[in-house]
């Protein structure tokens, strides 16, 4: 006769199981999840694509299908219209959907023998590089091609003094102010930095970065706006510089900008407006040039007429 040990454990079922389970009894609605664990054949995809809130479900699904694809395998449009019900119409748009998210990088190259081709990139997660490729834990598992091993992480080296002892970073001082032109305009802009730009041809210790030139250029403006040519701003920022390296060269420039601003230019009142100029005329009565606004005699045939009317010429010859 058999018995029973009543001291024995029951296995019980683990949590993963009754998440599994079809059928629970609190769970009265949505979805219930009968999963089994795939070892071949799958693709990892993230959920952000899955349940994208701005991608359709057409564009979707077209991002798992070609995310579960070997390298190489053709994607174009007619390819996927002729593996899908849905026209070419609608598949063009749902990659156009993808590429807008960032799941598709298309781009046209040349061939080695001159055709055009159309290279398609697929991303499976926008914004981030093959080279790093770490799992998130938020994947669904689809058929496809197998999963990769991924590539080694390189990980910055980190100082192992406790914050309180580690140096402090040197800050970097802002640059001096410099003026600013009452009219920026373009033109002038682009004549100042071509101006910063070469004044490392006069002394190469007044190589300047971009951000520093950006923040000159203005100054320079000020100066070219003054009625100074840019080969005397040239003079005067590389003119008597100090012997010693210069640790600071862009400050050095944003001070000489500063303290050596050349006055304004001295007010010029417009030129006034030239006198009306006549058309030439013949004279009525001796036939000679005169200048008038309409025909008749000139000032000398005239008594008493301007000297504006007086004929064009040298002696006064009468009509035989």
């Amino acid at each position: 006769m058999g018995t029973h040990d009543s001291s024995a454990r029951t296995s019980s079922p683990s949590r993963k199981d009754a998440e599994n389970r079809p059928h629970t009894r609190n769970r009265v609605a949505g979805v219930v999840h009968d999963n089994v664990r795939h070892t071949t054949r799958f693709t990892v995809v993230g959920n952000h694509l899955t349940q994208h809130a701005s991608l359709s479900l057409l564009a979707i699904g077209l991002a798992v299908y070609i995310q579960s694809l070997p390298a190489g395998s053709p994607v174009d449009i007619k390819t996927l219209a002729a593996r899908f019900p849905e026209g070419t119409a609608r598949i063009a748009a749902g990659l156009r959907e993808l590429e807008a998210h960032g799941y598709l990088r298309r781009t046209r190259e040349r061939t080695e023998n001159g055709q055009v081709v159309t290279r398609t990139v697929s991303c499976n997660q926008p914004g981030r590089t093959g080279g790093d490729r770490d799992g998130d834990g938020g994947g669904t598992g689809t058929g496809g091609a197998a999963g990769r091993p991924k590539a080694p992480v390189r990980r910055a080296k980190t100082d192992p003094r406790p914050p309180a002892h580690r140096p402090e970073a040197p800050k970097r001082r802002a640059l001096p102010t410099v003026p600013q032109p009452a009219y920026p305009a373009p033109d002038l802009l682009v004549t100042a930095l071509d101006v910063l730009s070469g004044l490392r041809h006069e002394d190469p210790r007044l190589h300047l970065s971009a951000l520093e030139a950006e923040h000159l250029a203005p100054g320079v403006a000020t100066w070219l706006e003054r009625e100074l040519t840019p080969a005397e701003v040239r003079h005067v920022l590389t003119f008597d510089l100090p012997r010693e390296p210069l640790r600071r060269p862009a400050a050095l420039l944003a001070h000489r900008l500063n303290a050596q601003l050349p006055p304004l230019p001295p007010f010029r009142t417009p030129n006034e407006t030239p006198a009306v100029r006549h058309p030439l005329q013949n004279c009525e009565t001796c036939d000679h040039a005169y200048r008038a606004p309409e025909p008749g005699t000139c000032g000398t045939c005239t008594p008493g007429a301007d000297r504006l009317d007086q004929p064009i010429g040298g002696a006064r010859y009468s009509r035989a």
